[in-house]
């Protein structure tokens, strides 16, 4: 909602720019896509690394009981 009135207080201000944000603001959405899937990737790959960092003392510590 907060951006909304942003956006309105811009085209009241400067209609022009208001204009181009709203033909730029998707296309830099569809540009960052694969820079998040980029950014889950990595984050997988670290928790696999810290999974297997951590295998040895789960196993040694024994069962957990609840």
């Amino acid at each position: 909602m907060l951006l909304f009135l942003i956006w309105l207080l811009l085209a009241i201000v400067a209609w022009p720019l208001a204009l181009l944000a709203l033909v730029v603001y998707p296309l830099v959405w569809l540009l960052s896509i694969p820079l998040r899937i980029i950014g889950i990737s990595v984050r997988g790959v670290f928790s696999l690394l810290e999974a297997i960092v951590r295998l040895p003392a789960q196993v040694l510590s024994g069962p957990r009981t609840v």
